[in-house]
């Protein structure tokens, strides 16, 4: 009788282990192995203009970032009226000074707040531009195609916010790490490998998304890459004439563009510390979070070319205190 209870007990229990130990790794009906969540995010993606080509300029033609106004045209009702403003800063830099019509949203809740938004663009507004970038990337993969980052945070918007000037510098060329030749050949790698119990791609990029803004913003000091670059993966997002004019951190790549339909995402080596950067930290803070939300290890350098080479003579663009300033527009508090 014992030996009937144990053996009865064993039958029951082998549907169990099926189902648990597959992970969606086999398909135990047909024995035919599973689709791999990895290439159902993919898939997805791609199908939904949610490329990461297409989440820096969404279908609509709308980058992802945005200039403050000039005082010149600044209407603080017509700016209330285009825009929901999503203040993440700290709550008491929040109290000390903001744009007119904003509201303070923490980093962890940017994406229930941007249920809120009524149709508005989303107006995403930081510190310096950079997680503002990395938490609009993130707004839209989850949904809100029409949200924006303000360009330069608030150090754009008055100068009595300015958190960009003292962080410009020389740190990448004036060091030994630094170098103007070419860049290195690229290598093809697998796949990252995620996990989900789910089969359908919409699902498994909230779930992701959602993980990465549990995560908080990623980033990697100027100061630790350039000492120790072989630590990391780097990838340098400029062009080649950039690459070179600049010059570079010694070893990074030059993996521009960067899209999956394209397949260049598969030169990017899953295993290490990927770090991207370009003028100002903003750009890379995109392309980090799409990287984050498929499974990479990803981190955007803080402050770009900007920290790096800011006295270039290459600049034509983005040279924040140069050819950048902020606007002199009006704060509330």
């Amino acid at each position: 009788m014992k030996k009937i209870s144990l053996l009865l007990i064993g039958l029951l229990l082998v549907p169990t282990l099926f189902l648990t130990s597959c992970d969606r790794g086999d398909d135990p009906q047909s024995g035919e192995a599973a689709v791999p969540t990895f290439t159902l995010l993919k898939e997805y993606m791609e199908s939904n203009s949610l490329d990461i080509n297409k989440v820096i300029v969404n279908d609509a033609g709308q980058k992802f970032v945005v200039g403050a106004p000039t005082a010149a045209d600044y209407d603080a009702a017509a700016f209330k009226a285009n825009y929901y403003i999503m203040d993440i800063r700290s709550a008491d830099a929040f109290a000390t000074s903001h744009i007119d019509g904003a509201v303070n949203v923490p980093f962890a809740n940017i994406l229930t707040q941007a249920a809120n938004a009524g149709g508005k663009t989303i107006l995403v507004v930081c510190y310096t531009g950079q997680t503002a970038c990395y938490a609009t990337a993130l707004i839209r993969m989850y949904g809100y195609p029409n949200t924006q980052a303000l360009k330069w945070g608030m150090t754009g918007w008055s100068d009595t916010t300015d958190s960009w000037t003292s962080k410009t510098g020389d740190v990448g060329s004036g060091s030994g790490n630094w170098s103007f030749g070419s860049a290195p050949a690229v290598n093809f790698y697998n796949e990252p490998v995620l996990s989900s119990l789910s089969i359908d791609g919409e699902e498994i990029l909230k779930s992701r998304v959602e993980q990465v803004v549990a995560n908080g913003f990623k980033t990697a000091a100027n100061t630790d890459v350039i000492a120790s670059p072989s630590n990391y993966f780097v990838n340098n997002y400029f062009s080649d004439v950039d690459y070179t004019g600049f010059g570079h951190i010694n070893g990074a790549y030059k993996i521009l563009p960067l899209t999956l339909t394209d397949g260049e995402y598969r030169n990017l080596d899953p295993s290490a510390k990927i770090v991207t950067y370009c003028y100002t930290g903003q750009t890379s803070a995109v392309v980090t979070a799409c990287l984050n939300v498929l499974g990479y290890d990803a981190y955007s350098l803080t402050f770009g070319m900007n920290g790096l080479s800011h006295s270039s003579s290459q600049w034509s663009s983005n040279q924040w205190g140069v050819d950048s300033h902020a606007k002199g527009l009006p704060l509330v508090n």
